[in-house]
């Protein structure tokens, strides 16, 4: 938690006059009993309408005045808090977009957003009350003590003990509801993701009329949050009572004497009165300073977890020496040896995965499901870096590279189509900003996203909703395609991305790369042996290892796994393939 008090030092003049504001608010609550006091023994007691109409006027005066002090506290309090949060906020975000894979893995998304939302809020609440009350209800307690010894000193006794008292229950209480407090913040990560899975998997859940299931789990996560709160509940509900219950026999007490005092003319009645103001005062600020406490504890906890993530360092090398343009002669595309682990799993997902690729050619990546096929290019476009072996682009090293040079050098297109809210045009420009329109439609035009595009309302103007709802699985896949192609990569991969594409369509979108785009190379991956039928090199993964590596004909002779593949699927379709195929491909030349 220190160190995210870096990012107060922008606001360390509101962090000082905040609670300066607030102390002298105090000094005058701490005035106001001994006024009182004066207007009953003086004013009331001599029947002086003057003396009690001044003293008014001062107490008035003293309202308005501590009436300024608290507005001005609360609003660099405010100032502070929200500035110190929002840097925060911004700074988690803006670390969070370095972290690789692996990390963001590790984290999980509802993690991350219960830090950026819940946690930060916390934070900010923590920070706001504690510039208010740290100091000030601290200062009320003893000022009242001490101010309680100016008027008499036997009945200030009372104030010791009841301070004495009050501090045992309270903070006893605190220390039993903390604990608490943080098992809740752990439960409520829980109750967060359950639920952000629903929201994003709702058509899924449907579709398996799984509802009833989810909601028994949710049900039981969010029972299991209930039960922690309602326990720190039930604990931090004895402190009204027992605080009460002390401060009133503290005040029975300090009336009865009083009043014997005042009796035998050692006490004036408006001393009992000020006596009884500051124990009131005593009471209200114990139980504001506990709540405070306990609120400054929730913070540092989420501060905590926020710093815990602010503090994971990125595995991306990132070297701050960009590298040379690609060597015409050298292979685009190396693994040797390469594995990869990912964190926490038992067993290696690729094991000694080595082929070579040149510059221009197409690969298409085939197995089965699990066999390693999207970890393979994630490994290639350095999403996650080789644990053993090495992975080389044009002859160089992936850590090598910096993360922006690495970038540019790539166009992906990930498994999920992704698309976010806004216009087409602005999705498309996602690869390229300074894209003009032509630009933008030739690309489409290959993605075969072109008369899409044509027929809706706007054209590149037409708004896409959140996550691209108003379009089809197709129709996003093909927009996703044409933005990864508004980039004018070197090496672009396709992952899976045209599951949803009818035979015709993806045999005209891998013509039109080949034949449009020149020179790219193409990482076609796939579960359709028509899709990487024709690329010039075909990988084959099985359980994590390269089974087969060749051309479809060589394949077909010497790689099980692949013939396999290729017979399951062109079977009895054989010939509707072929047929689409040569209807997309028009003058007879096969597709890539």
């Amino acid at each position: 938690m220190k160190k995210l008090f870096i990012y107060l030092k922008s606001y360390i003049k509101e962090s000082i006059l905040g609670p300066l504001f607030k102390l002298a608010e105090a000094s005058l609550d701490l005035i106001v009993p001994v006024i009182i006091a004066k207007i009953i023994d003086y004013g009331i007691a001599a029947s002086d309408l003057n003396y009690i109409i001044k003293m008014c006027a001062v107490l008035i005066s003293l309202g308005f005045l501590g009436l300024g002090f608290s507005v001005t506290a609360q609003y660099f309090a405010a100032k502070a808090a929200v500035g110190f949060s929002s840097k925060i906020r911004r700074a988690l975000f803006e670390h969070i977009q370095t972290l690789t894979y692996t990390e963001i893995d590790t984290l999980g998304s509802s993690t991350m957003i219960t830090r950026m939302t819940s946690d930060v809020n916390q934070v900010q609440n923590g920070m706001n009350l504690a510039l208010r009350l740290l100091l000030r209800s601290p200062f009320i307690v003893f000022g009242a003590v001490i101010m309680a010894f100016t008027i008499d000193f036997s009945e200030a006794i009372v104030f010791t003990a009841a301070v004495a008292a009050l501090s045992a229950v309270i903070f006893s209480i605190m220390l039993f509801c903390i604990p608490l407090y943080k098992k809740v913040q752990g439960k409520l990560d829980g109750v967060l993701g359950i639920t952000k899975e629903n929201l994003e998997g709702v058509r899924v859940l449907r579709a398996f009329r799984k509802e009833n299931d989810e909601i028994k789990a949710f049900t039981e996560r969010n029972n299991a949050l209930t039960s922690i709160q309602k326990s720190t509940g039930r604990i931090s509900s004895l402190m009204n009572p027992l605080t009460y219950i002390i401060i009133n026999l503290a005040v029975v007490w300090l009336i009865h004497t009083g009043a014997i005092k005042v009796n035998d003319g050692a006490l004036t009645q408006g001393a009992v009165v000020a006596l009884y103001n500051y124990m009131s005062q005593i009471l209200v600020e114990l139980v504001k300073l506990a709540d405070l406490i306990i609120n400054i504890t929730k913070a540092i906890a989420c501060g905590n977890r926020i710093q815990a993530v602010l503090e994971l360092k990125s595995s991306s090398v990132n070297p701050s020496e960009t590298l040379g343009a690609q060597v015409d002669g050298v292979n685009a595309v190396e693994f040797c040896n390469a594995e990869l682990k990912y964190k926490n799993a038992s067993a290696a997902s690729l094991s000694d995965i080595t082929f070579k690729v040149r510059a221009g050619e197409t690969v298409g990546i085939i197995g089965g499901v699990g066999s390693g096929k999207t970890s393979l290019v994630n490994m290639l476009a350095g999403f996650y870096y080789a644990t053993k072996g090495c992975v080389k682009l044009f002859g160089t090293d992936v850590k090598s590279y910096s993360e922006s040079d690495l970038r540019k050098m790539f166009g992906v297109v990930p498994q999920k189509a992704v698309l976010f809210k806004g216009s087409v045009r602005d999705n498309l420009k996602w690869g390229n900003p300074n894209a003009s329109d032509c630009d933008l439609m030739y690309s489409a035009e290959i993605a075969q996203a072109k008369e899409i595009i044509e027929n809706k309302d706007g054209g590149l103007d037409f708004q896409i909703d959140e996550g691209g709802k108003n379009l089809s699985g197709g129709q996003r896949q093909r927009l996703t395609i044409a933005r990864a192609l508004v980039k004018k990569p070197k090496i672009l991969i396709l992952d899976d991305s045209a599951s949803a594409l009818d035979y015709a369509t993806d045999a005209a979108l891998r013509n039109a790369v080949r034949e449009k785009l020149k020179g790219i190379t193409v990482f076609i991956v796939s579960q359709r042996a028509s899709s990487v039928r024709y690329a010039d090199k075909i990988i084959v993964l099985d359980d994590g290892r390269a089974v087969g590596i060749g051309t479809h004909d060589e394949l077909m002779l010497s790689c099980g796994v692949y013939r396999e593949i290729y017979e399951s699927q062109f079977g009895k379709e054989e010939q509707i393939h072929e047929k689409a195929e040569q209807s997309a491909l028009g003058d007879g030349k096969k597709g890539i």
